[in-house]
Formats: structure tokens, C-alpha cells, sequence
């Protein structure tokens, strides 16, 4: 049933979950929401500059080091749910 529920929350929704709790975000999460909201940033520039980064970060095999990085990602989270 959890599942049920993580696949149907809004996209609002997960984020503010993984704002709320870091510790417990895998790396994989952030980059999945990184990626739905990549193509609603205005600037290609800002575009470019992520799938960049989210492909920085695929690559990396250290699992610290990973989550590391995808935290550095989270103002994107912010600006997001500020609405751009």
C-alpha cells in the first residue's frame, strides 16, 4: 500500500517529503524529481546545466559521495515549489 500512495502523490508532495526528511531521500528520488522538473525551468541554460549534473551524478559509484551531490541539487526544490 505504500507504494500506492508514493506513486499517486503530486510532485509538490514528494518533494516537500524529501525537504522534510533528507536523511532518509535516496539519490535516486532526487534525480527522478530533478528530471520531471528540469524541462519547467525557463532558462535552456538552467536546463543544460542539470541533465549535466544528473549525468555527474549517475556516474559516481561512492553511495555518500552521490547523495552528496543530488543535495546540492535541492535549491532546485525551492524554486520549484516557489513557482519558478
Amino acid at each position: 500500500m505504500g507504494d500506492f500512495i508514493k506513486i499517486h502523490m503530486t510532485l509538490e508532495a514528494k518533494i516537500q517529503k524529501i525537504l522534510d526528511n533528507i536523511d532518509d531521500a535516496s539519490s535516486d528520488d532526487i534525480i527522478e524529481i530533478i528530471k520531471q522538473i528540469q524541462p519547467q525551468f525557463r532558462s535552456k541554460l538552467t536546463t543544460e546545466y542539470l541533465q549535466g549534473k544528473i549525468q555527474k551524478i549517475s556516474d559516481i559509484s561512492d553511495g555518500v559521495e552521490k547523495k552528496k551531490q543530488c543535495t546540492s541539487l535541492l535549491p532546485y526544490f525551492d524554486w520549484y515549489l516557489q513557482g519558478l
